[in-house]
């Protein structure tokens, strides 16, 4: 099974985290993975991206351009990535700063209100992490546990964040489970 990934929002959103922890777990799980950041202007407030893939398998080229799932933490996110999604394909939208209705029938779309869940730990900056748990859970490629423990070694200077991370990417991941019953 592969998954090619597109993961995109605002600058500050931490995306170019997410899709690193994304990388990180299916290394960890050995398999083969590939992260491609895109910077630029984005850098100064606009929409930054990244894409990832993750493999059982060699990975020929490193670009996505046709992804399998796609993260979108705000609006110009979902104008630029919706229409590429692969039938069948999965979408996850942080509906707390995005209001959208696709009109593809052929997508799984997943609105979570990831800034109201951070709101549960007191700490809006841990959103990110809540739609990481939600997008792990959805597509079933890599474990929520390999991406608390690639959390963990990315942070491991910072082990007073880990808590409060760790229970958001398993907040993100009940949601999807909860919404999929």
């Amino acid at each position: 099974m592969t998954e090619e990934i597109i993961i995109s929002g605002f600058g500050g959103q931490g995306i170019m985290l997410m899709g690193q922890l994304l990388a990180y777990a299916g290394m960890l799980e050995n398999k083969q993975v590939s992260w491609i950041p895109s910077y630029g202007p984005e850098m100064r407030g606009g929409t930054a991206n990244c894409s990832i893939i993750i493999s059982e398998n060699p990975i020929g080229a490193p670009t996505v351009s046709e992804p399998t799932a796609v993260v979108a933490m705000n609006l110009p996110s979902i104008e630029k990535f919706e229409t590429v999604i692969q039938p069948g394909g999965i979408l996850i939208i942080n509906s707390s700063l995005v209001e959208w209705n696709t009109t593809r029938t052929d997508l799984r779309v997943y609105q979570i209100p990831a800034n109201e869940i951070s709101l549960e730990f007191n700490n809006s900056r841990v959103s990110n992490m809540v739609i990481l748990g939600a997008l792990v859970t959805a597509i079933g490629t890599i474990q929520s546990e390999s991406v608390i423990k690639a959390f963990a070694k990315i942070f491991a200077k910072k082990p007073e964040i880990l808590w409060m991370n760790e229970q958001a990417i398993l907040r993100g991941s009940q949601y999807i489970t909860a919404l999929n019953k």
